[in-house]
């Protein structure tokens, strides 16, 4: 008798340290955000020459300043879903000896976002397509100022938006 009820005891707290190290399943995790967040718009916004006043206007105060390397600026981003595998982020910005940026690198490009890198589109495709004229409308009165106006729409030639040069990635 003595002998079942030291080992139901041992077995009883066997089983709890298991417990103990298992998450039950309903139990809430917190996601665990650390450094500076960096969106793709910021890093697009970025320009060469830019200060490094007007720098940290964009982009907020580096989460690293070496001393070693005083011309550097290190953003670093990482997040843990709770529970899930840390992901991390990092941009690096170059200034030169006059305190203009220069260059950048890291995990964000300038023109390329990450929305459209994952659905497989180019940065220079555009979203804008031409509208049909609804069919219903009777057309202006001749020399009207609504036929005015139409012919000058009409008249109106597109250009295309051009596109942002990337930032020189090399350091120099």
């Amino acid at each position: 008798m003595q002998k079942t009820k030291l080992l139901l005891t041992s077995l009883s707290l066997t089983g709890l340290f298991a417990l103990a190290g298992c998450s039950f399943p309903g139990v809430y995790k917190i996601d665990i955000q650390q450094g500076n967040v960096v969106t793709q718009d910021m890093i697009d916004q970025l320009r060469p020459g830019m200060t490094r006043r007007q720098v940290r206007f964009i982009m907020g105060n580096p989460l690293i300043t070496d001393t070693f390397h005083a011309d550097r600026w290190d953003y670093l981003y990482s997040i843990q879903p709770g529970g899930g595998q840390r992901l991390q982020e990092r941009v690096s910005l170059v200034f030169d000896g006059s305190d203009q940026l220069v260059g950048l690198a890291g995990d964000f490009m300038p023109g390329v976002s990450r929305d459209q890198a994952i659905m497989g589109q180019d940065s220079d495709t555009s979203s804008a397509q031409p509208q049909a004229k609804p069919q219903d409308e009777t057309p202006p009165a001749p020399g009207s100022l609504l036929e005015q106006i139409q012919r000058e729409v009409d008249q109106v030639e597109t250009v295309p938006v051009p596109t942002p040069e990337p930032l020189d990635t090399d350091p120099q």
